[in-house]
């Protein structure tokens, strides 16, 4: 029997066997009926009907690459944490995305971009889920379902709905400032490389004294920003659906390899005490003159998958993955994302998705986790160690990596996150730095997802424009009017 080697290798099942025949099946006579017994053939069925699994609820379609962080600054009085000391070259795979679409929605089209990361450090992995904006249209994560349901299909036309999506904005003036981002020229990026990306959250470093200070994270592209206006992206749309992965994937195969600047904003628990601004709220910034951005290192992406299912669709964040030295703060989206994200991987990808080659620490993992689906890793080391405490000497806790506790003030009830929340100076510090023609694009925009809206609701969302600015509300009114003139 020939032997199989690597450099000639021949045709088998999953379970080693060789197949003699991948072109015809096993059949009772040249017009007989296919016989159950040809295993290849049941075997390349029954596989096939379970090559797709679930797609992801939100951020379907994406593309993504490998890369390095290398920090360039010592902020070892920040942190503790080895992946951000100075001169640490960290394995790190990143993934964009469109926050609405499904996975065969096109790539251009105007809406929120994801920018995930996944640092392999050698204390565990460090993922920082974020957008390619600093801020959110919700602070509350009893809303976030609710928003979302207005980015899909609407139940009855299986359509997408721009009356849901208005309404649910004009209700909800927190969503202002992420509004106006939204559909500011930085709403269509031509490609991932020509846009930043955020942490967007408030996260927290400590260091060896365990002292803490808040901070948020932000990579500033390197390629400079660019944009579509819609009727560009409408011409890019004709020709391809895949223009982001195209576009990344080329240029990392022409060795054009994209780098983003990594820069962190710094606020102390004095700050944050006299700030008069919940520093914690995801619909907010950090106003630059107050806390100004340090440059701490540069992210390269500089390799491409080999596969994109194994290494791109299989790829699971959540917050919940930080590592000694990088803490979470009070910010309530981030404490429901810490459970959410985690929870979406384990129904999407199975219990122990964290197991699988791409989502694997290359560092050690010592854990009490048993069986569920798809166990196919080995037991640890001392097979009588399966609880904990044991005396078996299996892994025990190391209470010199505890975090220090954060400072939360106040009482467990549920606050009304809309009552004495600033939601217009913001957005109107943002309105006031475009220019006339990027104002002209907001307000036309706008107004081309308003044409078949409601008219209550039109001019709810023009009343929060106009409480913006003026100017805000009577540039959208302006546009409406063009687009169907009073008779």
């Amino acid at each position: 029997m020939p032997s199989q080697t690597d450099q000639d290798p021949h045709l088998t099942t999953t379970a080693g066997a060789p197949v003699s025949d991948s072109q015809n099946s096993l059949t009772a006579g040249d017009r007989g009926p296919i016989l159950l017994q040809d295993w290849p053939l049941i075997e390349k069925l029954a596989h096939f009907n379970r090559e797709r699994i679930p797609e992801r609820v939100v951020h379907a379609k994406g593309c993504g690459a490998y890369g390095t962080l290398r920090i360039t600054r010592d902020i070892t009085h920040l942190t503790c944490a080895r992946v951000l000391q100075v001169g640490t070259e960290t394995p790190v795979i990143v993934r964009f995305s469109t926050l609405a679409g499904e996975m065969g929605a096109a790539d251009h089209e105007r809406d929120i971009r994801g920018f995930a990361l996944k640092f392999y450090t050698e204390e565990g992995n460090w993922d920082l889920v974020g957008n390619n904006t600093p801020v959110f249209f919700v602070r509350d994560p009893l809303k976030f379902p609710d928003f979302i349901h207005t980015q899909k299909r609407h139940p009855r036309t299986n359509l997408r709905s721009p009356t849901a999506m208005w309404d649910f904005w004009s209700l909800s003036p927190e969503s202002l400032h992420q509004v106006t981002i939204l559909f500011s020229d930085r709403g269509l990026p031509v490609t991932p490389m020509h846009m930043n990306g955020y942490g967007s959250h408030a996260y927290s470093l400590w260091n060896d004294n365990g002292e803490r200070v808040w901070v948020k994270f932000h990579f500033k592209t390197r390629q400079g920003h660019r944009f579509y206006t819609n009727a560009e992206a409408v011409d890019v749309i004709g020709r391809t659906r895949e223009g982001y992965q195209e576009a990344l994937f080329g240029a990392i195969e022409a060795g054009l390899f994209p780098q983003w600047t990594l820069q962190i904003q710094i606020m102390t628990q004095a700050d944050a005490e006299m700030s008069p601004y919940n520093p914690f709220d995801l619909t907010k910034v950090w106003p630059h003159a107050d806390f100004p951005p340090v440059e701490i290192g540069i992210l390269e992406l500089n390799r491409n998958p080999d596969n994109y299912f194994t290494d791109i669709e299989l790829l699971a964040f959540s917050p919940s993955n930080v590592v000694r030295g990088i803490g979470h703060s009070p910010d309530k989206m981030l404490q429901s994302r810490i459970f959410a994200y985690a929870d979406a991987h384990r129904y999407r990808l199975g219990t122990h998705y964290q197991a699988l080659p791409i989502n694997r620490p290359q560092c050690p993992v010592h854990h009490y986790h048993k069986d569920g689906a798809m166990r196919f890793f080995d037991n640890a080391a001392t097979p009588e160690a399966y609880y904990e405490p044991n005396s078996f000497g299996g892994p025990v806790e190391n209470r010199s990596f505890s975090e220090p506790p954060l400072q939360i003030e106040g009482l467990t009830a549920r606050f009304d996150h809309r009552t004495g929340s600033d939601d217009f100076s913001q957005p109107r510090a943002l309105f006031m730095l475009f220019d006339d023609g990027q104002k002209a694009r907001l307000f036309a925009n706008i107004a081309a997802t308003m044409q078949d809206v409601p008219a209550p609701i039109i001019e709810r969302q023009v009343d929060l424009f106009e409480q913006v600015h003026p100017d805000y509300g009577a540039g959208v009114c302006a546009e409406l009017d063009a687009l169907d003139p009073p008779f």
